[in-house]
């Protein structure tokens, strides 16, 4: 029996017949992204070997996207802002039996990408004998000077790992559509952290692949926020992911500029928002917050171990690492104490006020 068409508010456009079933569906959520879709468009319209639906779902935009996608040949889907709403409206509306979700900005270098990606995850659902499977690609960054690019080598490396908190939007989301709805779909109720906390679901509930190939994208907020401010924010952010302290990312926002908006990072109204929300806080909440944000700084000490192997050259997916080995087999137990755990946490919050008051203080100068 043909598959009904679509209803809902879309747009198909003229070329794509609604009862054409594709092979897979990619789900692109956007806010005013016309500069970037086009290139994504173009090398999707090029993939080889693999009958593709695209979706756009948009939250708002107010330049130019929604005409570039449909010039595009993209469906077109409005949604309330934030990805997460975004791409399940997008999902909503997907025909394929298997779902991709890419930022706008993501780079497909090559023609086979994915043709290979989805044979990948095929074969690895035979091999494990469940379909409750999601697959993550490896990062390039580009967009950035060389001094950026190869800091962010650190980045690319942690890409290509099936490690918890290692895996996010930029890398794209490869699943099945049923096990996407079994997992409920993105979290929609905070603007962001949609990606980590699906990958977290899946972690409980399925297992992850790294996919052949890789991903290019933007570096630009890393060149325009400054590297080392971007990367103590998001270990802030995710330690209060780890958290679960919904207090701090609905209050967030506010202070949280887009990436067309970035600039150089201001570490100190985040750090303000953070000790504010805590000394409201009772006290007994506080120690155990505390005690919860060392116990986070401890379980990430595996990345101290990584950077070792990766220094000793272990770069390549599938390369033997020695150091990240020796951590998750013996001193990675050794160091959860919990007598560690509030020392490590007074510590990062030096370690990250420091450098939020010396960018505020340059920034002045």
């Amino acid at each position: 029996m043909l598959p009904m068409p679509v209803t809902g508010n879309q747009n198909h456009p003229p070329s794509a017949s609604p009862f054409a079933v594709p092979t897979l569906s990619v789900i692109i959520p956007t806010l005013n992204e016309a500069a970037a879709l086009p290139g994504l468009l173009e090398r999707l319209r090029g993939q080889q070997g693999i009958a593709l639906e695209v979706i756009v779902a948009d939250g708002g935009s107010g330049d130019a996207t929604r005409a570039v996608a449909r010039a595009g040949g993209a469906v077109w889907v409005e949604a309330p802002r934030g990805r997460g709403s975004q791409m399940n409206a997008g999902a909503r509306l997907a025909r394929g039996a298997r779902l991709l979700f890419l930022h706008a900005d993501s780079g497909l270098p090559d023609s086979g990408l994915l043709a290979a990606a989805l044979a990948c995850l095929e074969q690895a659902q035979r091999r494990l004998g469940h379909r409750r499977v999601a697959g993550h690609f490896p990062l390039r960054f580009a967009d950035a000077n060389p001094r950026t690019l190869g800091r962010l080598r650190y980045q690319e490396a942690k890409s290509a790992l099936d490690r918890e908190e290692c895996i996010n939007g930029d890398q794209g989301l490869l699943l099945d559509g049923a096990f996407f709805r079994e997992l409920g779909g993105f979290d929609s109720s905070l603007p962001f952290l949609e990606d980590q906390r699906l990958a977290r679901r899946i972690f409980r509930q399925g297992s992850w692949i790294t996919l052949p190939g890789h991903l290019v994208t933007s570096a630009r907020r890393f060149e325009a926020e400054g590297y080392w401010r971007r990367s103590l924010l998001n270990m802030v952010i995710m330690a209060c992911h780890h958290l679960d302290w919904e207090a701090f990312f609905l209050q967030a926002p506010a202070i949280y500029r887009t990436q067309t908006a970035a600039g150089p990072l201001r570490l100190v109204p985040f750090l303000d928002l953070a000790w504010r929300l805590d000394r409201a806080s009772p006290w007994r909440v506080r120690v155990q917050r505390w005690r919860g944000f060392g116990r986070y700084g401890l379980e990430s000490l595996w990345q101290v171990f990584f950077r070792l192997d990766l220094a000793l050259g272990r770069w390549e997916p599938g390369t033997r690492r020695p150091a990240l080995a020796f951590h998750d087999w013996l001193a990675g137990p050794l160091l959860r104490l919990p007598l560690l755990e509030l020392p490590v946490a007074l510590l990062l919050w030096l370690l990250v006020t420091g450098v939020g008051l010396g960018s505020a203080w340059r920034s002045r100068a």
